[in-house]
């Protein structure tokens, strides 16, 4: 990157320095020297993204002030950072994170595998659920009864059907956020809606701060659109975001935009309280930044007794003017029901339905019918609460399993969404990830998540299998793992006993 687009301050590192734990050296292994250890702990939170890449870090002596350290050791960990590619430095700009040239960010998308290879490999790698039957065939059968006089039109709709901008206004004014139909148009899907929003506010070169890990597809989707992005760190565990972060990130990088996940982020489950979202839309407004909320796992809380679930962050923002929200029919009831949409001011709504127009034109009407058949029926909730029980109980399972078979690995169990995020012991995501196919289980490396190659110390765990697959899935993790650890893997050949 040429140039920092975010800063550390030295007692903020510091802190994080300290509270990391190293591992145990085995036995007649040489203490490391200080600058050694130095360089290898801000390496570590460089990958495990606690500190952003492209972030300016402390000057020399603040840093070796709030370390108790000498200055020579700060400078001896800055240039070895520099020799590995860690840090990249410009006389009066100061030293920022880098990562090397020689780690790129893996080329593939989370795409589902083909079905011709579903029964030797076990796919971890979307988190999406087989249909929630009969509702998808009922729905199905509602559209086609209802399709006739939409059939006698030209069928082009880019707002979207008016029956189901309606309805999708009402439900949302049922949530207690007043809505009219024109703040509301239609997508295919939501990375339909997020594409059409950074086409219309980010154009190339834009900067769009985004969470530190965030949702994969999302961060290719915008780094093709030609975005730069400005990464924030998660807060720690299941705790939301950390608002200091995000204030110094929109007063600093200016972001045009800013793409969060608030109800249950992919990848780490995380439920951002409602303080937490009353901060940052105020934030966000005082920045002069949209803020995308995407809302795809909100219906997502798993459980048994329910979930109070915060206010949705467009409630401290109902005109729309700040707040776009996003989303979809494709996590709550079914990915291959490809309807998404967005909220938004009544003017926001009519620009990006004009820029629409040389884009896909619209969405198609059948699936937009049976989605507004659901939910005007009473299948939706029903659709939904189905949903809810299979990734409940794939969730339990699949815990249990990585918890018997790798109890060196650790996460926290989110109360919903359909994402496990967890850190694998030392070892790196992209090699488990790569030996993983070999053994016969499929899961996506933490850089995937991350902004230029942070989190290589993690692996995201969908809640897709359950029973005897989550079992067999965490053994064949186990045994991937081993053979990272002990630097073999190569040759080895899929599992073909065990049919997912």
């Amino acid at each position: 990157m040429a140039q920092w687009t975010s800063a550390v301050g030295p007692a903020q590192l510091a802190r994080q320095l300290q509270a990391q734990q190293p591992r145990p050296a085995g036995p007649g292994a040489r203490k490391p020297p200080a600058y050694r250890a130095l360089a290898d702990g801000i390496r570590l939170l460089v990958l495990e993204g606690r500190v952003p890449v492209a972030a300016r870090l402390p000057a020399e002596r603040e840093l070796a002030v709030a370390l108790t350290v000498s200055r020579t050791t700060v400078a001896a960990a800055y240039e070895a950072l520099r020799a590995e590619g860690f840090l990249e430095s410009r006389r009066g700009a100061g030293s920022w994170t880098a990562v090397p040239a020689g780690n790129p960010l893996p080329a593939r998308g989370l795409e589902p595998l083909p079905p011709e290879s579903l029964g030797s490999m076990i796919d971890l790698g979307c988190a999406a659920l087989p249909a929630p039957e009969p509702w998808l065939t009922r729905s199905v059968q509602g559209a086609l009864e209802e399709l006739p006089p939409y059939a006698h039109t030209h069928g082009d709709y880019p707002a979207g059907l008016p029956a189901l901008r309606q309805m999708l206004a009402d439900r949302y004014t049922e949530r207690g956020i007043p809505t009219m139909p024109e703040q509301i148009m239609v997508t295919t899907g939501a990375m339909g809606a997020i594409d059409a929003i950074c086409h219309l506010f980010a154009g190339r070169g834009e900067r769009i701060a985004v969470e530190s890990p965030s949702y994969a597809n999302i961060l290719q989707l915008m780094r093709s659109a030609g975005a730069r992005l400005v990464p924030v760190a998660m807060a720690e565990g299941l705790s939301g975001w950390d608002l200091g972060r995000w204030r110094q990130v929109l007063r600093d990088a200016a972001p045009r935009l800013a793409y969060v996940v608030a109800d249950f982020h992919n990848p780490t489950g995380a439920l951002a309280d409602e303080d937490q979202r009353r901060q940052l839309v105020d934030a966000a407004r005082s920045a002069g930044t949209v803020l995308v909320v995407d809302e795809t796992m909100s219906e997502l809380y798993l459980d048994d007794g329910g979930l109070d679930m915060p206010k949705p962050v467009c409630a401290f923002d109902p005109a729309g003017a700040t707040v776009l929200t996003v989303g979809s029919a494709s996590k709550a009831f079914w990915a291959g029901m490809r309807i998404g949409w967005v909220r938004a001011a009544p003017d926001v709504i009519r620009s990006l339905v004009a820029a629409r127009a040389y884009a896909d034109l619209g969405t198609p009407v059948l699936e937009q019918l049976g989605v507004n058949w659901l939910m005007r029926t009473g299948g939706w909730e029903q659709a939904v609460d189905i949903r809810r029980t299979q990734a409940r109980e794939n969730r339990d399972a699949l815990v249990a399993a990585v918890r018997a078979e790798l109890p060196e690995w650790e996460f926290e169990v989110p109360r919903g969404g359909l994402t496990l995020w967890v850190r694998t012991g030392g070892l790196s995501g992209s090699r488990i990830a790569e030996v993983g196919e070999r053994v016969g289980v499929r899961v996506p490396s933490g850089p995937r998540f991350g902004v230029d190659g942070a989190f290589e110390g993690y692996v995201r765990l969908p809640f897709t299998v359950g029973g005897p697959v989550a079992e067999e899935a965490a053994a064949r993790l186990a045994a991937a793992a081993r053979l990272v650890e002990s630097g073999a893997g190569a040759g080895v050949e899929p599992s073909r006993a065990f049919v997912a």
